[in-house]
């Protein structure tokens, strides 16, 4: 079975002051505070909500 590609992300500045929508988004990702690190698979889905908190998020690195 093929290894899944992971995405490493981290939460680098707060959701207070922006669009509800966005903080749902940070929610979804799962993160809870800042400087926290998810890693999660690299799909599609993923790389879309990663792409609509872009200025809060860094992607740390891949696999």
């Amino acid at each position: 079975m093929a290894k899944k590609e992971t995405i490493r992300i981290r939460q680098f500045k707060s959701g207070i002051g922006y669009a509800k929508d966005q903080r749902a988004t940070l929610v979804g990702l799962g993160f809870r505070r800042i400087n926290q690190v998810v890693e999660l698979e690299d799909t599609a889905s993923v790389r879309g909500m990663v792409n609509k908190v872009r200025h809060l998020v860094r992607i740390e690195s891949g696999e």
